[in-house]
């Protein structure tokens, strides 16, 4: 009995100094993943939006509006050219089949999808993870927000664009991000 408690002291004390140093990594390293996380959003925004000079965040009481029906809208900004409003950017989470994916695209005042920037995801190596790649989100490029848009593996109309191969999942999650993004941008945003 006397050996048990001993062992177990030992392991409680490891346990502890553990913990500790792992909470103590943590509170230092916390800020520094923080700003990273900011530079790599203000850097996916101006990929998608790349006629913006500079951003900011849609109006708070719009924003709540938009959000509180549509809980997969994480942030929405606005991109502006010196003063005028060029085009809105999305920050849009889907669940694809490795998870969540979260996803930025840019719509401009004109009505087309200026970009496709994949911020996070969990997807296949090979497969889901595709969704990274230049020919995926350049397939959204320049597309009317007028109409759905739809994946083919040989895309030919004007609303359709690349599927990923062997990720139907995957490219139907984003595909429908894209689709739910367009709506908000005809309904609430455009003039």
């Amino acid at each position: 009995m006397n050996e048990t408690l001993k062992l177990g002291l030992i392991l409680f004390i490891i346990t502890a100094v553990a913990a500790s140093i792992l909470g103590l990594s943590n509170s230092v390293t916390s800020e520094r993943i923080a700003e990273a996380d900011k530079i790599a959003k203000e850097l996916a925004k101006k990929e998608v939006l790349e006629v913006a000079e500079n951003f900011s965040l849609l109006d708070e009481g719009r924003l709540k509006e938009i959000i509180d029906s549509n809980t997969n809208i994480v942030e929405i900004n606005e991109g502006y050219n010196g003063s005028d409003l060029v085009g809105y950017t999305f920050n849009i989470k889907v669940n694809g089949y490795g998870g969540e994916i979260t996803f930025m695209t840019g719509i401009s005042t004109e009505g087309k999808i200026t970009g496709l920037k994949v911020l996070n995801h969990g997807e296949s190596p090979g497969l889901g993870a595709n969704s990274t790649k230049p020919y995926f989100s350049n397939s959204f490029k320049n597309k009317s927000v007028a109409s759905e848009i739809t994946a083919a593996k040989k895309p030919q109309g004007d609303s359709e664009v690349q599927a990923l191969t062997s990720a139907t999942v995957t490219t139907n999650a984003i595909v429908d991000g894209v689709n739910l993004v367009r709506q908000v941008y005809n309904e609430k945003l455009s003039n």
